[in-house]
């Protein structure tokens, strides 16, 4: 292999390493962040349909107060409840007002979930064709070919 093909390989493999491959494991955590918000705003919907189901006007609950830190806490009216809408706002909603709140929100995440899954399979891709290409380089046989 000639010196101008060892440098061709090279740029390749360095592309691959110090782009493709951060770029994908980037789409990856962006992609698992909004499933996490998803199973978030899925347990949100379950929770307000039960208190809706049951009638549930006031409950006794235990709220997480950072750390693993719990308090007794009393729920005089459940009927409004706060939702967070992102950037550190809250918004007192009804049930029936967060339930469609949370379906628009879930409607949007599944668009998100399904762009960064179309960004995962592109860079999964490009690597394969990159590769691909180093292979022609290198003129190694394709795999399964022998």
């Amino acid at each position: 292999m000639d010196r101008v093909q060892e440098e061709k390989v090279q740029r390749f493999e360095e592309f691959v390493d110090c782009r493709l491959k951060p770029d994908l494991v980037r789409a990856i955590a962006e992609r698992d962040k909004v499933f996490e918000q998803q199973k978030t705003f899925s347990d949100l919907k379950r929770n307000v349909e039960n208190l809706q189901k049951n009638s549930v006007t006031s409950l006794r609950t235990l709220v997480n107060l950072g750390s693993e830190v719990y308090m007794q806490a009393d729920v005089p009216d459940t009927r409004h409840i706060f939702v967070d809408i992102g950037l550190g706002f809250h918004v007192e909603l009804t049930w029936s007002e967060a339930l469609n709140y949370i379906t628009a929100r879930e409607e949007k995440l599944v668009r998100q979930i399904e762009d960064y899954t179309r960004l995962i399979a592109s860079i999964k891709a490009q690597i394969k064709i990159v590769c691909e290409g180093i292979r022609e380089i290198l003129q190694l046989p394709v795999e399964g070919s022998y």
